[in-house]
């Protein structure tokens, strides 16, 4: 069998063990640890692999060594068996030894033997764990690489309306800002007289305002801002005052804007609403008036003219038109003394009376028998009646003059 490993080895060998220790929560801990530069990682990284290979080539040849031995004791104590029991040794043939010594030899052989194994296998795990590592190094250093100084600056000097968001699953194909502009667009229209003509998700800052994320419907009539949409009832619109102002719902799906985001987008500018509609049976029917949305201190109060707010439940409009402000259960703004249409019914929305049409009220996947019910959910007077819930809404606003000079 061969000599013992040189000091250098077992030098090496304990300097493995105590970084092994380290990176195990072991005893050799550092009171101020220093990070190390990625040629040191590579350094030791490599060096632990080599040290896993050396031992693991020792391991092998001293296990071969030892069953060469063993081999050689076994021949020994068969061929060299006396007529009085006795075996001589393999290293001298003329000496007898007693059979119980020679079998206490073997054993402890195999018992070396079966802790080479197990240091055997325990090199060959750690030389994998070592190898995972290193391609954990590389990986990282790839990842580095990305973070090139000069690869930031080019990044961040790129405009930002031309960052791509993150896709979502929509009813539209989803689209993202792709405008050569320094900034922000304000709203879609802005989009469309920038030459986009994809409907989808894209970033808008309206003037005053922080950034956030609006569908835009892109038509022949320019770039509409979706403010509200209804399909599956998966969203709960009988809230407050301050979910109504703030908005809430899943872009994805149901949601309702906000009416602080439509108030930044509209401004001090008239626009126009659209109104889509569609019952059970897939009938469908669109509307489009003329609005100008007022903002907190006039209860997000929509300015409409006369056939519009008829249709909303006004009864007397001047030529002028009417103001119809917005309305929840827990701020009462409708233009009924006597009643809480908000309460009485569902959701917010900018009662005129508490009968003539409410997008945003409870959400039916089938008729109610009980008319008190059917009061609950969405509908619109002059199309399917107070009593129809319809199948789905969509809300969208478009601003059609330049905001005033501030």
């Amino acid at each position: 069998m061969s000599g013992a490993p040189t000091a250098g080895a077992a030098l090496m060998l304990c300097a493995a063990t105590a970084v092994l220790l380290s990176a195990q929560g072991g005893p050799v801990q550092s009171k101020s640890p220093r990070f190390a530069s990625w040629d040191e990682m590579n350094v030791l990284a490599h060096g632990l692999l080599q040290l896993g290979q050396g031992l693991r080539e020792h391991a092998e040849r001293t296990r071969s060594q030892l069953s060469a031995l063993e081999r050689r004791l076994s021949a020994c104590g068969s061929a060299c068996q006396g007529t009085e029991g006795s075996t001589a040794l393999p290293l001298a043939p003329d000496s007898r030894m007693d059979p119980e010594v020679l079998h206490s030899l073997q054993t402890q052989l195999k018992a070396q033997n079966s802790r080479i194994q197990q240091l055997f296998h325990k090199v060959a795990q750690q030389q994998r764990h070592l190898e995972k590592q290193h391609l954990r190094i590389q990986h990282l250093q790839s990842q580095v690489g990305l973070l090139d100084p000069k690869h930031l600056d080019h990044e961040m000097a790129k405009p930002a309306r031309r960052k791509r968001l993150p896709e979502m699953a929509q009813p539209v194909d989803p689209v993202y800002n792709a405008s050569r502009l320094p900034r922000l667009p304000r709203d879609c229209q802005e989009l469309f007289k920038d030459g986009e003509r994809q409907s989808g998700l894209f970033e808008i800052q309206p003037q005053g305002s922080p950034p956030f994320l609006v569908n835009c419907k892109m038509t022949s009539d320019g770039g509409w801002t979706v403010i509200q949409r209804r399909h599956d009832g998966s969203v709960d619109f009988n809230r407050p005052w301050e979910a109504y102002k703030a908005g809430f719902g899943d872009p994805q799906g149901e949601f309702w804007l906000g009416l602080e985001k439509v108030h930044s987008i509209t401004g001090d500018r008239n626009s126009r609403m659209a109104v889509q509609l569609r019952d059970w049976d897939g009938n469908a029917e669109s509307l489009q008036f003329s609005v100008h949305l007022g903002g907190e201190d006039t209860a997000y109060s929509l300015q409409l003219t006369a056939p519009v707010a008829g249709q909303l439940g006004a009864t007397t409009v001047p030529p002028s038109g009417l103001s119809v402000p917005f309305s929840t259960w827990d701020q009462d703004h409708d233009l009924r003394r006597d009643k809480n249409c908000a309460k009485s019914l569902s959701g917010g929305w900018w009662f005129g009376t508490c009968s003539h049409s409410n997008l945003n009220g409870q959400y039916f996947r089938s008729i109610p028998q009980q008319r008190q019910k059917l009061k609950k959910g969405i509908f619109w007077k002059t199309w399917r009646g107070r009593y129809y819930p319809l199948q789905a809404t969509t809300m969208l606003i478009q601003p059609t003059a330049a905001e005033a000079a501030s």
